[in-house]
């Protein structure tokens, strides 16, 4: 073990891999058997000033690892970033710490990686896609980047709260060769795939609206009174979450519509792991609507940062770091 651990900021963690190698290790972990139904859950503590702190640790094959992350609403009001943490990677067997890594990107990275994973199964595949995105957050470009990573864009509408926000990413969108404009929640009717990557509590949009095939990717948030998509929604489409212990314990968007009556916990058809190991296929039914909610998980931290600290050339404890 060195004297020092390496340390990551945030411009080097966000350097080390790309969205997609971050699915491929998501992927990776999952067809390794581990089981998401069985990761610890996050806990979480209210920080006087309406700030909450998450502690989410993991471990699975040789390495374990846990999340300090904050969450600051009134950050960005200040000019600093919403989310902030750290990542303090171990070895498994012992326990040394092996790397410090930047929580923020660690998570901005995550997430849009989980979002890719499934994206590979449950978007259309073979056609460029009209992309709806919900954010103009460090999320919705993150999302952006990992779209372009596993399906075509044929143009991107940009919905957002702040008007000059919305802007500067469909100018953004549009400096990397896709056709992007601002509009509005109505255009999802139009839409082949949405992304939620917003802090909203209340649905973003008619869910009505929203065409049989498309698919609905939602990952703002992971509390069980918050959600960015509606009833109607969910209860004419096929969902699928990282795991239904997490779904049924953190995720408005489906815990809301089951509080109504309006579904009931069987409504989940699967979860990333039957995806990825090929239990079931996407689908669920002819004209319907696909749902992912995610609602973020410390087993998916901890694959992401395995992978980084390969990346990095790093070693385990005992010697070499195998995949």
């Amino acid at each position: 073990m060195p004297a020092v651990i390496p340390q990551f900021d945030a411009e080097r963690t966000a350097a080390l891999l790309t969205p997609a190698a971050a699915a491929d290790a998501l992927a990776g972990v999952l067809r390794a058997g581990l089981d998401p139904e069985s990761c610890p859950q996050r806990s979480s503590v209210a920080v006087p000033g309406g700030g909450e702190l998450l502690l989410m640790p993991a471990a699975a094959g040789a390495y374990a690892g846990v999340k300090i992350a904050g969450v600051a609403p009134g950050n960005p009001a200040l000019g600093l970033p919403r989310i902030t943490g750290s990542y303090l990677l171990l070895d498994g067997p012992t326990l040394r710490p092996l790397a410090l890594f930047d929580g923020a990107a660690l998570t901005a990275l995550r997430t849009p990686a989980v979002s890719a994973l499934a994206l590979r199964y449950l978007a259309p595949a073979g056609r460029p896609l009209r992309l709806v995105l919900f954010g103009t957050g460090p999320q919705a470009y993150g999302h952006l980047e990992a779209v372009r990573q596993v399906r075509e864009p044929a143009g991107v509408v940009v919905v957002g709260r702040n008007p000059a926000a919305a802007r500067k990413l469909a100018e953004h969108t549009r400096a990397l060769g896709v056709p992007a404009r601002t509009g509005t929640p109505a255009d999802v009717a139009g839409a082949d795939l949405v992304l939620c990557c917003t802090t909203a509590r209340e649905p973003l949009f008619d869910g009505r609206l929203v065409a049989p095939g498309a698919t609905v990717v939602a990952v703002g948030s992971h509390e069980p009174d918050a959600r960015e998509t509606d009833t109607a929604l969910v209860r004419r489409a096929a969902v699928y979450v990282e795991s239904r212990a997490a779904a049924l314990r953190e995720a408005g968007d489906l815990l809301v519509p089951e509080a109504e009556g309006a579904i009931g916990p069987g409504h989940i058809n699967g979860t990333l792991a039957d995806l990825v190991a090929g239990r079931i296929s996407a689908g669920g039914g002819q004209g319907c609507p696909q749902l992912f909610k995610s609602v973020g998980m410390a087993w998916e931290d901890l694959a992401v940062a395995v992978a980084m600290y390969h990346a990095a050339g790093g070693t385990t404890a005992r010697g070499p770091s195998a995949t």
